[in-house]
């Protein structure tokens, strides 16, 4: 027989042959349980739905990828003028005493929370009320002290004031006079 037919044929024997064989995985033997009923199947599984997988079971873990690796930036910053210097505080006039400062404003009361810090504020005396944007002369009309009407106030106490203007916390409040 001629070579060429050999070839051939052993090409067609080769086509007809089975592949090969893949590995067989190997099954994991688990223990069965007895027969339950539908309803008490379903409670097992949502009780065991936190709890860890049932013997057997394969979890597969899997990597996230590999962050790459980011190399620094050098960054040149050239310097600027140099920064505005804030305006001088106006001082306060010869016959203002500092007696207090502003601690809170509500602005829906138009009432003003002042600490008094230093003497005395009674009713009728004329004060100014000094801040960044702040700039507020009035006679002290109203004031509270522990949700009750006083007409004098002392060192430590803080006492509400109703204001005309808004007034801002941490503006300064002098009496006038």
């Amino acid at each position: 027989m001629p070579e060429k037919t050999k070839r051939k044929k052993t090409a067609k024997k080769a086509a007809k042959r089975k592949p090969a064989k893949k590995p067989v995985k190997q099954k994991v033997l688990t223990k069965k349980s007895p027969p339950v009923k539908k309803a008490a199947k379903k409670k097992a599984l949502k009780k065991n739905a936190s709890k860890k997988p049932a013997c057997g079971t394969v979890i597969k873990k899997t990597r996230l990828p590999a962050m790459p690796i980011v190399s620094a930036i050098e960054i040149t910053v050239e310097p600027g003028p140099p920064p505005r210097p804030l305006p001088p505080l106006e001082e306060p006039a010869s016959n203002e005493a500092a007696i207090g400062t502003v601690t809170h404003y509500y602005s829906h009361l138009s009432v003003a929370v002042v600490q008094i810090n230093k003497g005395e504020l009674k009713a009728g005396d004329t004060i100014h009320i000094k801040g960044n944007s702040t700039d507020v002369t009035q006679t002290v009309e109203s004031m509270e002290y522990e949700h009750r009407h006083v007409d004098r106030a002392s060192a430590g106490q803080s006492v509400g004031i109703k204001v005309k203007d808004h007034a801002r916390e941490h503006d300064i409040v002098y009496r006038v006079g």
